[in-house]
């Protein structure tokens, strides 16, 4: 079981008692919020595979 199941019916239920929780006022908050969260999620989890993948390339030594 997980997010997959939940349906259209499942969403538009969340999405009203959100908009009820927080009122439509603040609903472009919350929105903005959450998208600025998971942009910085994003960035940090691609900053990780980055560090990971140099880390796991060998480095050329130069022998002069």
């Amino acid at each position: 079981m997980g997010l997959p199941n939940i349906g259209v019916p499942g969403l538009i239920i969340i999405l009203v008692i959100i908009l009820i929780l927080f009122g439509p006022r603040k609903l472009p908050e919350v929105g903005s919020a959450i998208g600025k969260t998971l942009a910085e999620f994003k960035k940090s989890a691609r900053d990780i595979l980055e560090d990971e993948e140099v880390k796991e390339t060998p480095k050329k030594t130069d022998i002069s």
